[in-house]
């Protein structure tokens, strides 16, 4: 297996877009209550502000300050526990939510039949590479079926990031293959490609529970939001919804089967297996593109 081979000259290089952008979210996100500048955060991370303008808003589609407030947590939990806003209100005010012209990537999507799912990947091929993506090192796997895993990591972390993956499917043969991957990595991450003419095919491989949940979460639109618990009634599992946020978190098609859009039960963006700066990123970055 060469997991690392030739990926210094396919992935995100340092200082890409995303290392930039990733910490203005962290910045924006630790700091809000200070309300910082574009001048102060330009001036931490040892750019001008109009590099940075331009870079972050390149990458989002919307400046520093509006992302801040598509994103703040806090401004989230207040509106929903002092003013009570219900929460498609507040993802509108957030701009989590509003009139989309596009249509969340035109997926389709087939499961993976309980008996194929038991063998955990035997007899099954996947080939995976690493590319680089608006949020970090993509690592996008396939089968002949189509699209089955799509996880995220910053550059150093490519080893670990495929561990988790194929550890999912303990039992299926891995080739490294990113001249296949490629056209899917273009296709995920370039909103231009996003056509209802060619959908992207994904193949869901779960247990029937965790196939219901991720088919749910492909039913939220881009740019809006919801609680597990409004997933755990969709699928007629009210009482689940715990088990629901356990099989957001085992979503092996991160982005394209939008996890990202679950939130807890008080607003809360919660935790999000390829990290919660991440998320914030995905929310944002969407949020430019409704």
């Amino acid at each position: 297996m060469t997991i690392m081979r030739s990926i210094a000259s396919d992935i995100t290089p340092e200082g890409s877009d995303y290392d930039t952008v990733s910490r203005v979210v962290e910045m924006l996100t630790e700091n809000y209550r200070d309300q910082p500048s574009l001048e102060t955060i330009a001036g931490e991370l040892g750019q001008s502000p109009t590099q940075l303008q331009k870079t972050f808003t390149r990458w989002a589609g919307l400046s520093p300050k509006a992302f801040l407030q598509a994103v703040t947590l806090d401004h989230a939990k207040r509106l929903l526990r002092q003013e009570e806003l219900p929460l498609l209100e507040t993802s509108l005010e957030l701009g989590l939510s509003g009139p989309g012209c596009l249509h969340d990537l035109f997926v389709t999507h087939e499961a993976m039949s309980p008996g194929e799912w038991k063998l955990r990947g035997g007899g099954l091929t996947i080939r995976y590479g690493f590319h680089p993506s608006p949020f970090g090192v993509a690592l996008v796997m396939i089968t002949e079926r189509g699209l089955a895993g799509l996880a995220f990591n910053d550059a150093g972390r490519e080893k670990a990031s495929f561990d988790d993956m194929a550890g999912r499917w303990p039992n299926a043969g891995f080739v490294e293959d990113s001249a296949a991957t490629a056209a899917y990595a273009a296709r995920i991450f370039d909103h231009r490609q996003w056509r209802s003419e060619e959908p992207l095919r994904v193949v869901l491989i779960g247990s029937d529970f965790q196939i219901r949940v991720w088919e749910a979460l492909l039913k939220i639109p881009m740019g809006k939001a919801v609680t597990y618990s409004d997933i755990a009634s969709g699928i007629g599992q009210r009482t689940a919804s715990r088990a629901v946020g356990a099989a957001v978190g085992r979503n092996p098609i991160s982005f394209v089967v939008p996890c990202h859009r679950a939130l807890g039960k008080s607003g809360a963006l919660t935790g999000y297996h390829w990290g919660l700066t991440r998320k914030r990123a995905m929310l944002g970055w969407e949020a430019g593109k409704v």
